[in-house]
């Protein structure tokens, strides 16, 4: 009796922080056979689920913090478990008792440059537009069509920076009438909530949600489907509701609307990737796909593991901010088999997605072999 209750106790937090199903898990180990992790190393959910139903969660241990919340497991369960919910409850439990080990210094100097400035980069507020320098871009008004949220990495990210210009020329070139909120803006909060740090979530969301509501924002495009994840299906939990679009959505509304017109050929072999994120999470699967394929010249090809099966980059869940040895990185798996297939351009709408496969393309010295590219940087090139 003396060891039941602690281990009540301990089923009860993980319970009130959202881990509610860990008890219908009949431990089939169908979630162990598609996670991504079992193709680098060895991981298994269904144990730290296990010890979970046992009220004996190792909290401390990577095992915990490995998980990219990519969602495979998810789609394959047969009782419903959601192994994601689970998991960040267990990391909800462990910033809660100030759990700290080497491996989560990172994620504290992520989370108290989040608090300090909006981003998780350690970067100042004031530098968040910089990326919009010489591209034409207005600050948002509410009589314009759109606001445009790039999000941290194409904000603070140098190689990313790219992305959102590629997207401001694009809006600019279909005649959109857009704006950004620069140094207003914070992150949108997804990936430290992910880490299981729930106050700072809710105090981005809110401060993010007041800007928007006080600027007049009714229709917001993003450059991250993290970012569309959170304003789309997390942000309404604080009782807003806005219209959220990804540019990949965008992009094929403009080009059939007539809006948009490709006028150049782009003659390489493509090879898309999905996001998690869109694709998984949220169901985007052609969108990306029509729009490349209406680009003269462009052969595209289809990654082995595709749509609903696609392979997680390994940057999510807030490994974003968590070294990975370079020997586990889920990204090479993805790189060398976009070589093996034969693409010259590996494309994605992603950019934690960018900036894995850019630092597994220059690790396994293919920076001569193959591109790394967001799907605005092609439409910019033929438009």
């Amino acid at each position: 009796m003396e060891t039941e209750a602690p281990f009540k106790e301990i089923i009860e937090e993980i319970q009130e922080y959202g881990g509610e199903t860990f008890k219908f898990c009949y431990q089939c180990g169908k979630c162990d056979t598609v996670c991504p992790w079992n193709k680098v190393t060895d991981f298994s959910m269904r144990k730290l689920i296990r010890e979970t139903t046992f009220g004996l969660p190792e909290v401390e241990l990577e095992e915990v913090w490995r998980c990219t919340t990519c969602g495979k497991c998810v789609l394959q369960c047969p009782r419903d478990v959601r192994q994601i919910d689970n998991v960040v409850a267990l990391r909800r439990l462990a910033t809660g008792y100030g759990v700290s080990n080497v491996l989560l210094k990172p994620v504290r100097s992520a989370s108290a440059s989040l608090a300090a400035e909006g981003n998780p980069f350690v970067q100042d507020r004031s530098t968040r537009a910089d990326w919009a320098k010489g591209s034409n871009v207005k600050k948002f008004t509410e009589e314009m069509e759109i606001l445009y949220f790039p999000g941290c990495l194409p904000s603070y990210d140098a190689r990313l920076g790219k992305v959102a210009q590629a997207t401001a020329s694009i809006l600019n070139k279909a005649g959109v009438e857009f704006g950004i909120l620069g140094t207003e803006e914070n992150c949108c909060g997804e990936s430290i909530r992910k880490t299981g740090n729930e106050d700072l979530f809710k105090r981005l969301a809110k401060d993010n949600i007041k800007t928007f509501i006080e600027n007049g924002v009714k229709k917001i495009l993003v450059s991250s489907p993290h970012c569309y994840h959170t304003f789309k299906n997390e942000y309404p939990e604080f009782s807003v509701n806005f219209d959220v679009v990804h540019i990949s959505e965008y992009l094929y509304e403009l080009i059939h609307e007539g809006r948009l017109q490709i006028s150049r050929e782009y003659a390489k072999k493509v090879i898309y990737h999905d996001p998690c994120y869109l694709g998984r999470h949220n169901g985007i699967y052609d969108e990306p796909r029509e729009v490349l394929r209406q680009i003269p010249g462009l052969e595209l090809l289809e990654m082995e593991e595709s749509r609903e099966e696609s392979l997680c980059c390994g940057m999510g869940g807030g490994r974003i901010w968590i070294d990975t040895k370079m020997e586990e990185r889920f990204s090479n798996l993805r790189v060398e088999e976009a070589v093996r297939l034969g693409a010259g351009v590996l494309v994605t709408c992603c950019p934690y997605c960018i900036d894995a496969f850019e630092e597994s393309r220059l690790g396994l010295n293919y920076e001569d072999t193959i591109e790394v590219k967001d799907i605005t940087e092609i439409i910019q090139e033929v438009i």
